[in-house]
């Protein structure tokens, strides 16, 4: 184990519909992490289905922290600790976890340390080879989550906006469910822009003037008419998991690939700017994208050549849910000496600030 010795830490998220497990050394360094997925499960719904997600994870919890436990080829008896996501998300879902990691914690006499959902999507930029010193700038960007914060210090943030209607993951499903992309709405509105020409359609932004707050309910809104107007007369729109024909537009033909393009430069157009104005008011030092909307290509692209400092952007695979950024940040709060007691509770609608 070497120096690696007491500073291990097991990292477990359950807080919607992947059960997740981490182990990580001195905040840093990544022994394992695995994640079992219900994306095929809940595909045929077009979203999550919470008794589904809870029940899932009951079958997949234990094997997936064995897994993760064989894999970084530690004990229990090797770990300084258990971190595990107690909120927000899904109630059911997030018991899973959280009474995995107590009898863990429990039987082998280790600390709990319950941490905060978007804490975790956070603390993956801790695992990448870049340095980071604060003061930083966060966007935390999810189907459940549009945050961006100011981080001062460890477990130091303070809230500069936020989301007031739709989440920028929320919107890109509802805009997918729109255009017949199916779920989950983030890939395949992607995958489907690559084909598009944003320029085709002119779609809103809302800026919210003087704020740093984020509104996605209006361009849903809009993408929803420019889809009404291009249907020909009495065709529906098409179900989740079909992927639509061309839109007539009067003479001429658009694809669904335009829509999900101007969608898609719309959404990032406003994430970047309001990110570069919070960089150059606050000066910070570095800006980190986490959340599973930092996945998107696009976003990576323009935040790295329009943002005036550098941007931490996590490997796409620790951008959704995983555990490696909740056992991150539970080795700094165990550094600081912080630890949860037994009577640690889930908390479906935890704030980070």
């Amino acid at each position: 184990m070497g120096d690696e010795e007491g500073s291990l830490i097991l990292g477990i998220e359950t807080s919607c519909d992947e059960t997740a497990a981490a182990v990580v050394a001195e905040g840093r360094r990544l022994r394992s992490n695995v994640v079992a997925s219900q994306i095929d499960l809940h595909r045929q719904y077009g979203g999550v289905v919470p008794e589904v997600a809870s029940r899932q994870h009951l079958l997949a919890i234990i094997p997936v922290v064995e897994q993760a436990m064989g894999e970084a080829g530690v004990s229990p008896g090797d770990l300084a600790g258990v971190a595990v996501t107690y909120g927000p998300g899904l109630a059911g879902s997030l018991l899973v976890g959280v009474n995995m990691a107590k009898a863990l914690a429990l039987a082998h006499a280790l600390p709990l340390i319950g941490i905060n959902h978007l804490e975790g999507h956070i603390y993956t930029n801790w695992l990448l080879d870049v340095p980071l010193e604060f003061p930083l700038l966060c966007l935390i960007v999810s189907g459940g989550h549009s945050d961006l914060v100011l981080m001062t210090g460890h477990g130091e943030y303070r809230l500069l906006g936020r989301t007031i209607d739709d989440a920028a993951g929320e919107a890109f499903d509802k805009a997918a469910r729109l255009l017949g992309l199916g779920y989950p709405g983030g890939p395949a509105v992607q995958e489907a822009a690559q084909a598009g020409n944003p320029a085709v359609f002119t779609l809103p932004r809302a800026w919210l003037r003087g704020t740093y707050d984020f509104s996605f309910s209006g361009l849903k809104t809009a993408v929803l008419h420019a889809v009404q107007r291009q249907q020909s007369p009495g065709e529906t729109i098409q179900t989740p998991g079909v992927r639509p024909s061309n839109l007539s537009l009067g003479a001429g033909v658009v694809t669904s690939a335009d829509l999900a393009a101007a969608f898609q430069a719309a959404v990032v157009d406003v994430l970047v700017e309001k990110t570069k104005a919070a960089a150059v008011e606050h000066g910070v030092t570095r800006a980190l994208l986490a959340g599973g909307v930092a996945a998107n290509d696009l976003l990576r692209q323009e935040m790295a050549a329009r943002l005036p400092v550098p941007v931490s952007s996590p490997p796409p695979a620790l951008c959704t849910d995983n555990a490696t950024g909740v056992a991150a940040a539970g080795y700094f709060r165990r550094q600081r000496g912080e630890r949860s007691g037994w009577d640690l509770d889930v908390k479906p609608s935890l704030r980070l600030v």
